[in-house]
């Protein structure tokens, strides 16, 4: 019985085997033939299979298309033995040039058609199901699809069922944003033009949407998006998207602690946002930087955790604005003073740099009789005696020597560390 052809060998116009297969503007492929009928013939302009509008009436040869058919022409033909050797010609034919696989061609013609036709389905979520399917683990078919401009489509999709659910409309509609987040998350986004296209405002803005009230799972992909883009090198990434937004995706995100993971590259990512953006301390403050940091420092039981909110709080502390939110909080010293001598070395040295910033560079009252109350300064009287870093040591008799005076008042401060005091003096 002869063999049925592939689907995607047909013309989309007359369902027949392709002779001269060429691609139109939307991405979908017909016969030369039955595509010139449609436009020139007919005058028609738009693409049959999707009926969008045709940006231009080129029509460009599918060759990859036309070699695969012919390939599979000739493997059916009498004359075609499974047995026999390629000879020097054969191995030189254009079918013989293709070392991809059927299989893989097919799959790759299947994705660029459901991208061409992916703005005016009615079915996206189950589209970009199918895509997500077809690309993950395969690298091969991720490029494909960022070279047939899948990151553009997706966006496209992640920014109209924003706006659809902004309006109002079905939040159901919001999961085909979830889903196009899913898609994206498994490229890799390591170079400079992927990470462009997802820095455009309109692709940004479903990204945040998503970090904030997104399910935990499409959370995870937005952050997966987004720390791809952080780790990316691709400059100040910051100045190209509202920092106020990111900073606040990410504190509600910390805030809500949804799961480890996501807090750890939310910490990452913030502190990027924080170390590139000129603006991004000051920004941070204002949208509640320090209460959220001081909140999981206090309840902090992973080490590196601890040593990112410190540095953190070092950078926040760095600007008035940051000192002035760190006083204010009633847990920030004795959450901070919690880490010194117990963490790890380097979250000890962290923590003295941020007592130094609140208690020397800007003192207040408050800050000082919290650092007595909650044992702070007894940890900094205990740090002296034990061997660390010439500049931690420094800072710390610094601090000691300045406010001991104000230490010593306190009716609850111990006699033989004020005897200790004395003898800093």
């Amino acid at each position: 019985m002869e063999e049925e052809p592939p689907h995607l060998f047909l013309c989309p116009i007359s369902m027949e085997l392709m002779d001269d297969p060429v691609t139109v503007s939307t991405g979908v492929t017909y016969d030369r033939r039955s595509i010139e009928r449609w436009i020139f013939g007919c005058g028609r302009t738009t693409c049959p299979a999707t009926m969008q509008s045709l940006a231009n009436l080129d029509l460009t040869p599918n060759h990859t298309l036309k070699r695969v058919i012919g390939s599979w022409l000739d493997r059916g033909s009498p004359s075609t033995s499974a047995s026999a050797s390629p000879s020097a010609s054969s191995l030189s034919s254009p079918a013989h040039e293709l070392a991809t696989p059927l299989s893989r061609i097919l799959e790759a013609e299947r994705l660029r058609s459901a991208l061409a036709g992916l703005d005016e389905t009615p079915f996206k979520v189950t589209a970009l199901k199918n895509m997500r399917a077809c690309m993950a683990g395969d690298v091969a078919m991720q490029c494909e699809f960022v070279s047939s401009g899948g990151i553009q489509a997706a966006g496209r999709v992640m920014a109209q069922a924003l706006a659809e659910s902004g309006a109002g409309g079905d939040f159901s509609a919001f999961t085909a944003c979830e889903e196009a987040a899913a898609v994206l998350a498994l490229l890799p986004l390591a170079d400079a033009a992927s990470v462009g296209l997802l820095l455009a405002p309109e692709h940004m803005r479903p990204l945040m949407a998503l970090l904030q009230r997104g399910s935990a799972e499409a959370r995870l992909h937005a952050m997966d998006i987004v720390t791809k883009i952080s780790n990316a090198g691709a400059g100040d990434w910051t100045a190209r998207v509202e920092v106020d937004d990111v900073l606040k995706s990410l504190l509600e995100l910390l805030a809500d602690e949804v799961s480890a993971r996501l807090s750890s590259r939310a910490l990452d990512v913030l502190l990027d946002v924080v170390e590139l953006s000129r603006v991004g301390p000051t920004k941070a403050v204002e949208v509640g930087a320090v209460h959220v940091l001081v909140e999981l420092l206090a309840n902090a039981d992973d080490r590196h955790d601890a040593e990112r909110i410190l540095l953190l709080l070092k950078r926040l502390c760095k600007c008035p604005e940051g000192r002035t939110a760190f006083a204010e909080h009633d847990l920030s010293v004795a959450a901070v003073a919690k880490t010194m001598l117990r963490v790890s070395e380097l979250a000890t040295q962290l923590a003295v740099k941020v007592l130094w910033l609140v208690s020397v560079v800007a003192p207040s009252e408050k800050v000082l009789e919290d650092m007595v109350l909650t044992g702070a300064v007894a940890k900094l009287l205990g740090l002296l005696h034990v061997e660390s870093p010439p500049a931690t040591k420094q800072k710390t008799v610094r601090m000691v020597r300045i406010n001991g005076v104000f230490w010593r008042q306190y009716p609850c401060f111990p006699t033989d560390l004020r005897d200790y005091l004395r003898l800093l003096d």
